[in-house]
Order: structure tokens, then sequence, then C-alpha cells
């Protein structure tokens, strides 16, 4: 059984509670990464659900979409310009297993440097208008980290069921023993 263990303090920031978020955060992300740890190319690139996304489509999307969105565009100012849109699910022609998870690490990388130079309770330097009333309610960094928390949780349980329909891996077993 391989269970992570949320640390509380190895970031080295100031703030207690952003420890304890990106934490939580990092632990999801290792799910992310560990679900998927020693699957061939073809497996990562077989849908196996009918909506067709497959596992190295949902790490793009989690890349793009949720670390680089969110860190980068909407608490960092950078240009909505940046994100493909909703062509983040579409792998590119030679895009490569190995390339789009070296993708996800930067992006993660960029995102733990923008949490560490932002006070937990600042507003995001920009919202999306494509939001209207609904994003008005990230109010502030912890907000938008506990969105990215949820997104990536959820889609590490997509992902815990895309593995487990292509060769019955599980992430955690529990058993009566």
């Amino acid at each position: 059984m391989h269970v992570q263990i949320a640390p509380l303090t190895h970031h080295g920031l100031v703030d207690h509670e952003t420890e304890v978020l990106l934490g939580f955060l990092d632990a999801e992300r290792e799910h992310v990464l560990g679900i998927l740890e020693g699957f061939s190319e073809e497996q990562l690139r077989r849908p196996v659900l009918p909506s067709g996304w497959s596992c190295l489509s949902m790490v793009r999307h989690l890349a793009l979409d949720d670390e680089h969105y969110w860190f980068q565009c909407v608490v960092a100012g950078e240009s909505f310009d940046s994100v493909p849109g909703d062509n983040a699910w579409q792998l590119e022609p030679g895009e490569t297993a190995e390339g789009i998870f070296a993708l996800y690490r930067d992006e993660i990388a960029r995102s733990n440097a923008i949490i560490a130079a932002t006070q937990l309770l600042a507003p995001p330097r920009q919202l999306d208008p494509r939001w209207g009333e609904w994003g008005k309610r990230f109010t502030d960094l912890r907000f938008v980290m506990l969105h990215v928390l949820k997104e990536t949780a959820t889609h590490a349980g997509h992902l815990d069921a895309a593995a487990e329909l292509l060769d019955g891996r599980q992430w955690i077993v529990l058993s009566d023993s």
C-alpha cells in the first residue's frame, strides 16, 4: 500500500497555513504522478472511459488548465493568451509522455514559486472575465489553492479509475487485516 502523508513543513514558507495547504496539494500532485508510474506510452494515450480522455491528456489538462491558468494567469497576472483554452485536453502531434510529465512538473515548480512569493490573503492580480459572477468568489490565494487542490484531487480519482481499468492497479488498498 502506498500512502502519501501531507508534510506540515517542507517548503520553508513563513506562513503555516500556506505550508499545510501546499503539503496537501503536493500530496495530490504526487498521487497524479504516482498512479501513472510504469504505464507504457500506449496505455497513457488509450481512452478507457466513454468521455474519451486519456491519462496523458488529463495530466496535460492539470498542467495547463489548473497549475498554469490558476497560479500564473489568475494569481500572478500573466496573460490568459498563454493558456490553450479548450485544447488543453488535446495532445499535440509529437508530444510524448515524458514531455507531458516534464510539463506538469515544470508548471508545479512555477506554481510553487508563485505561492511562495504571494501572501495567502493577497487578491488575484486578475480574474478571468469569462467566469462572470462565479469568478468573483476567488478572493485570494487561499481560495485559489483550495480550488486547485479540489481539482487535482478530483482528477487524481479519475486517474485511479482509469488506471484500474487499464491494468488493475489501485493507489490505496484498504484491507481487513
